[in-house]
């Protein structure tokens, strides 16, 4: 069962201006309920607003539906080994600060300089304009939330991927076939990610036809392949949290269990660089062995 929600035109003129000034979702929230609107309707204005940003779709103008309240999100236990060290085939790497709900850990010496470098310019030549799905369509995009360049290996496809798919794989806990090819990033200056969840709405065919082969996605490893001058962070609006980034560190988060919950803690934004660029390696991992669409 749903309701429909309506709200003034003025109130979603406000949203937009907040967020398109970086302030966290989860201040609106606090301010929409300070000004007397039920928590639940403002979560859920709000959490409208950030994923149709994060979709590179139309925000809502005056009104939304809201879906009966969900069971809470049940956290299990991570994925992540525990230990301040993960001991992989190669190379042990060294956790500097982790979380439980949701799982998030921070990473030294995930990636060596000469692994950085190597990936770096073995993908500049193949980057294109980055892009996003769209949930009505399943079709890539290229969003203005989104500035980056990217593109992705083929899982193994030359020997220092296929290292590093195996020891980010050890790293994430689950068989190196669960996990998609390594995307990389760059963002030159000014560039960044707007909020957005790495977990698969089934909003459209394509996606519900990538759950169907693979599982969902269950978790994320974000490795940093340079030293940012300024700005870059990977922020996490609702734990309000950030992670700087620099050469061969890592961010590891998780956001889905076996009962097939999402969890939207994970929401997280690619901060803008504000001098120089920002180089990255991203790596998710699916609930089962990751099968690519057939063309």
């Amino acid at each position: 069962m749903s309701s429909r929600v309506r709200f003034s035109p003025d109130l979603g003129a406000w949203l937009v201006e907040q967020l398109n000034g970086g302030r966290p979702p989860l201040a609106l929230v606090e301010t929409m309920v300070a000004e007397r609107m039920e928590p639940r309707v403002a979560s859920a204005i709000v959490a409208a607003f950030v994923a149709a940003r994060s979709d590179g779709r139309p925000v809502p103008t005056d009104s939304l539906l809201l879906e009966d309240e969900p069971e809470p999100y049940r956290y299990e236990p991570p994925l992540l080994a525990p230990g301040s060290r993960l001991r992989t085939a190669d190379r042990e790497v060294r956790v500097v600060m982790r979380s439980e709900r949701p799982c998030l850990a921070v990473l030294e010496g995930l990636l060596t300089d000469d692994e950085c470098s190597a990936l770096i310019e073995l993908g500049r030549p193949r980057l294109t304009p980055s892009t996003l799905v769209d949930p009505e369509t399943g079709q890539d995009i290229v969003a203005s939330g989104r500035t980056s360049f990217g593109m992705f290996f083929r899982p193994r496809e030359n020997a220092l991927v296929a290292r590093i798919d195996r020891r980010l794989s050890e790293v994430m806990g689950l068989p190196e076939e669960n996990g998609e090819g390594l995307q990389l990033l760059h963002y030159p200056a000014l560039a960044e990610s707007t909020p957005h969840f790495d977990f698969l709405r089934p909003t459209n065919d394509a996606n519900r036809a990538s759950i169907e082969r693979s599982g969902q996605r269950v978790s994320t490893l974000l490795a940093y392949l340079n030293d940012v001058e300024a700005g870059g962070e990977t922020l996490f609006p609702a734990l309000g949290s950030s992670v700087s980034p620099a050469r061969g560190r890592g961010v590891y988060f998780e956001y889905a269990n076996s009962l097939g919950q999402v969890d939207e803690r994970s929401l997280h934004a690619g901060g803008p660089v504000l001098s120089g660029e920002k180089w990255v390696a991203t790596k998710w991992m699916r609930r089962r062995r990751f099968v690519p669409a057939a063309h």
